[in-house]
């Protein structure tokens, strides 16, 4: 059985910075969101015949879909404290994620892709 491995100061302080940054861009976009949903409410009832209602206020929420996903807001954190690299250790460099590319610029490069002669 191997030791639990710990996240260091550094690792730790640099994980809160990471996830304070992406709360950030998360109240950013509930503010936008709100607005977007309204604008595209009213946009779908008076701009668009009945056959196109809902148009816009359902891209607003696909684009906010998007978003959330490429924010990944909790999921790098499933075993993060079991990681000696805390968020970075549970994701990979390069993802279509925030912490995904906040990785690729650290590490100056997306993670090698593993094959099977490496094994």
């Amino acid at each position: 059985m191997q030791p639990p491995k710990h996240v260091g100061p550094l690792v730790l302080l640099r994980d809160l910075i990471l996830f304070h940054i992406k709360l950030l861009l998360d109240g950013i976009k509930g503010f936008c969101m709100f607005w977007f949903s309204i604008g595209a409410v009213l946009a779908d009832l008076f701009l668009l015949d009945r056959s196109q209602r809902g148009r816009y206020f359902y891209a607003v929420l696909r684009m906010g879909e998007r978003f959330d996903l490429w924010l990944n807001l909790y999921s790098p954190t499933r075993r993060a404290e079991e990681n000696s690299d805390g968020l970075f250790g549970e994701s990979r460099a390069g993802d279509h994620t925030f912490v995904g590319r906040m990785e690729e610029l650290v590490r100056r490069g997306p993670e090698p892709v593993a094959t099977s002669s490496a094994r």
